[in-house]
């Protein structure tokens, strides 16, 4: 089957490799991003007719920009089939730093409301239509809090939980959500992270597993298939037990750290 994908965060890392993987299976791609002439210069050196995808540009930390790119979709291209809210920041923080708060402000703005706000322009068309698919994108990262990493881990979290009550909601109408939790997976985002990375995928075949499971009719599926099982551990490892796990490693880089 073949439709339409609308994208967030399309210009680099596990959105692009997805833009691609959809392309390469014949659909038609409705890609947003910051970087737009990103987008073009990639578009046209994968040899993409322009009836084949549109580009708009928005900030999905911003309630009003990524909502408008979801209206400009559905007026350009129409209602899309698959809608997988990508985009998404990592940054350290350090609580007893002001500006950090800030930080974490952004990082829930992206990773959680932008995640809601990329859903919203759709669901009413979705279930009028009785389908479509809603795929967010959390992080294994949301299973446990990591020393240095509150912004992001708290903001996955919240990620998951929002994910799985949306789910809940619209079962009855026939549109899914379906909730991915990357493990590490070699991207822009974790390209400075000075800690080790088990299982570290490479974006293209995470892009292959990710389609699987968006057309399996999932409802939450850790990937790559190792760290599903770390995830299992880490959800039950008692508290004690998980400190003196962390206990002595690098924390996450702030913002304003080389």
């Amino acid at each position: 089957m073949s439709g339409l994908v609308f994208i967030t965060g399309a210009s680099s890392g596990i959105g692009q490799a997805l833009a691609d993987r959809y392309a390469r299976a014949g659909w038609r791609l409705a890609l947003v991003a910051r970087r737009t002439e990103a987008m073009d210069a990639w578009a046209l050196e994968r040899g993409l007719g322009r009836g084949q995808y549109a580009i708009y540009g928005a900030d999905v930390g911003a309630v009003d920009s990524i909502v408008a790119a979801g209206h400009a979709c559905l007026a350009g291209q129409g209602l899309p089939d698959v809608v997988i809210a990508n985009a998404g920041i990592s940054q350290g923080v350090d609580t007893s730093q002001r500006e950090d708060l800030d930080v974490m402000a952004r990082s829930f703005a992206v990773n959680t409301v932008g995640l809601a706000a990329t859903f919203q322009p759709f669901i009413e068309a979705m279930v009028r239509r009785g389908s479509g698919t809603l795929v967010g994108i959390a992080s294994v990262a949301g299973v446990r809090g990591l020393p240095g990493h509150g912004a992001y881990c708290a903001s996955k979290a919240a990620a998951i939980s929002y994910c799985e009550s949306l789910r809940g909601e619209l079962r009855p109408t026939g549109v899914r959500v379906l909730t991915l939790s990357p493990g590490y997976v070699a991207t822009p985002l974790t390209a400075r992270n000075r800690y080790p990375m088990p299982f570290l995928m490479q974006p293209a075949d995470f892009a292959d597993a990710a389609f699987r499971a968006i057309a399996s009719g999932a409802g939450h599926r850790v990937i790559p298939w190792q760290m599903a099982w770390v995830a299992r551990v880490l959800r039950v490892l008692p508290d004690a037990w998980f400190d003196r796990l962390l206990a002595g490693q690098p924390r996450k880089h702030r913002h304003n750290e080389g």
